[in-house]
């Protein structure tokens, strides 16, 4: 697999949907972006992952001192990731009594819990973590049928599955989302909507300000894909 960005300290890469980020649980689980990154950078190692089914960039550092910096920029929120999603329906009507900001950008707060009896799901509970994530529109469609909207989201916070779980409870699955969206909506894409398409962070050793991008050609409209990352 190979890096959009390197250097001696860290790696940039772009892990397509439908990998895993490390190693799961069975011999049938071993094949992941980790493992393939390790095979050609034996001293990479990883600092936050990326759902299975979710694409777009991921940082891993080169050794313990540069994991541990790397690490301490995403514990002091000093990384800023940018994701894009579709959803079924207009979220901007569902929280239209919260004004936006200027740049368009409304908040979502709701504390997530691991649902343990139907785990590896989570939900909005008050005995979950803390959670806030930052949405704002980019395209609607509307049809006597559907509707749906291509979305920007900023995760404040970090939990499992949270940008997910957030647009779920309102009432917003994600197109092709097979574990929180109903079947119909889950048909509608062949793969999960939502890509980690920005990000960007301050180099913990030379103090340069990195921003990295990698955009999808996505749409409200039906058939929503313009381009996809096929796994290789």
């Amino acid at each position: 697999m190979t890096p959009i960005h390197e250097d001696e300290h860290l790696l940039v890469l772009e892990k397509p949907s439908g990998l895993l980020s490390v190693p799961g649980r069975g011999p049938d689980k071993q094949d992941c972006l980790s493992k393939r990154v390790q095979d050609r950078y034996p001293d990479a190692l990883i600092v936050h992952r990326l759902d299975q089914d979710t694409s777009g960039l991921l940082l891993m550092a080169r050794g313990i001192e540069a994991q541990r910096r790397l690490s301490k920029l995403f514990e002091t929120r000093q990384v800023k990731k940018r994701y894009v999603a579709v959803v079924a329906g207009q979220p901007e009507q569902t929280q239209a009594a919260e004004l936006p900001d200027e740049d368009g950008w409304r908040t979502i707060d709701g504390p997530i819990l691991l649902d343990w009896e139907r785990r590896p799901l989570h939900i909005i509970h008050p005995d979950g973590k803390a959670s806030r994530s930052r949405w704002r529109a980019l395209q609607s469609s509307h049809s006597d049928n559907f509707s749906a909207s291509l979305i920007e989201l900023e995760p404040v916070t970090g939990r499992t599955h949270q940008l997910r779980v957030h647009m779920q409870s309102m009432g917003h699955p994600m197109l092709g989302d097979s574990l929180y969206a109903p079947p119909d909506i889950k048909a509608l894409s062949p793969r999960l909507l939502l890509h980690a398409q920005e990000l960007a962070f301050v180099h913990p050793f030379t103090e340069q300000a990195l921003a990295f991008k990698a955009p999808v050609q996505w749409s409200a409209l039906s058939p929503f894909i313009a381009g996809q990352h096929p796994l290789p």
